[in-house]
This record gives structure tokens, C-alpha cells and sequence, in this order.
């Protein structure tokens, strides 16, 4: 499933300066039902987001009119505990495009790249400086920069490079998922392999 090419991300971002946020807090086990990648958006930190009557909690960040944009910032420990994919696709879909926190568990940083979500993991006194960015300005706007692997505060030029694997990012600046890269180079392996003997 193709998804949106990134290249360089310019946006304001929601702060969510909370530690070890796991993927049942991301997306709760009952919503994994379905097996496509739509509608989980809505379910995202469903718990956190809504009292049981299903009204808003009005201190929870993404109730908070006053935080907005394409990328979301997590404290450290982001995406621990089961390995659902679904927790990603709820990312996605809800319109985050990049997390952003100063540790990821390897699993939620996989599913990520695999759909289109960029984690970039800085360092802990880089995200401080991005919270207190925020806080200070809630419109602060963040630049991520994917060919060059830089992520910059614009407000004040505060800038540090992040890493990502390079089959990754070349799949991410294409919108490509593992199918469609195969599906790219799919003359060069029926040239390699027609020219390997039986």
C-alpha cells in the first residue's frame, strides 16, 4: 500500500511529554479488529482522549485546540509493549507523518517506517528544548528534513541530525511499503534472474 512521499516536513507539532507510552495506550486492544489500515485514527489514545460516556477529556493534548499540526512529540520510551502494527496505523491515520522522542522501541520504529510514519529519535536535551519550544509557542513550527536527516527548532535555528536506515528513507522519499519497492524493481529481478543459469 503506497502512502504519502516525505521529503522535508515543515509544521507545528502536539506535545505529549509522557514517558513510556505503550501501544495499548496508542491504540487499546479492543479496536483491533479490523484488519485495514483506515479508521483507526479516531480510537487513537481513545482511553486518554475520551471519559466512558465517549466525551472528550478536555486536558488531554489532542482535546486542546491549541496544539496542532503533523507531528507528534512523545517522551522517552515511545511505542513499548505488544509489537501491534495497528498502533502505527493509528498514528497514520490520525495525520502524524513524524514522532518524534528521544528513545523508540524497535518494533513501533519498524511499523512506522513500514507505513509512512518517520520516528526520529534525538537526544534527551534536544526533545527538552522542543517541549519548551512548544511551551513557550504553541505554534512553533519544527522543520524535518529527511534527505539530510536534520530536524531544526525554527524559531531559533536549533538543529541536530537524527539516523535512519537507508532502505528506509529511500522507501519513505518514494511513498513506497516493502510491496511497492519490489514492485519498482521488478525488470531488474526478471533481468537477474532470466541471466542465472537453471
Amino acid at each position: 500500500m503506497a502512502y504519502d512521499k516525505f521529503n522535508i516536513l515543515k509544521s507545528s507539532a502536539v506535545p505529549l511529554p509522557i514517558e513510556n507510552v505503550d501501544t495499548d495506550q496508542i491504540i487499546p486492544a479492543r479496536f483491533l479488529k479490523a484488519t485495514e489500515r483506515k479508521g483507526f485514527g479516531d480510537n487513537l489514545f481513545r482511553d486518554w482522549r475520551y471519559n466512558s460516556d465517549n466525551t472528550p477529556k478536555e486536558q488531554f493534548v489532542l482535546n486542546n485546540p491549541i496544539y496542532s499540526g503533523k507531528i507528534l512529540v512523545g517522551g522517552k520510551n515511545f511505542g513499548s509493549g505488544s509489537s501491534r502494527e495497528h498502533a502505527a496505523w493509528a498514528v497514520y491515520d490520525y495525520g502524524f507523518r513524524c514522532v518524534i522522542s528521544s528513545f523508540f522501541a524497535d518494533i513501533f520504529r519498524g511499523n512506522c517506517l513500514n507505513i509512512g510514519v518517520l520516528p526520529v529519535q534525538v537526544s534527551p536535551e534536544f526533545l527538552d528544548k522542543i517541549f519548551k519550544a512548544i511551551e513557550a509557542e504553541p505554534n512553533t513550527e519544527l522543520e524535518v528534513n529527511l534527505p539530510e536527516e536534520t530536524i531544526t527548532i525554527l524559531a531559533t535555528d536549533e538543529k541536530e541530525t537524527f539516523a535512519i536506515n537507508e532502505y528506509k528513507k529511500d522507501n519513505m522519499t518514494n511513498g513506497f511499503d516493502d510491496i511497492d519497492y519490489l514492485l519498482n524493481v521488478k525488470e531488474d529481478i526478471k533481468t537477474f534472474a532470466e541471466s542465472r543459469p537453471f
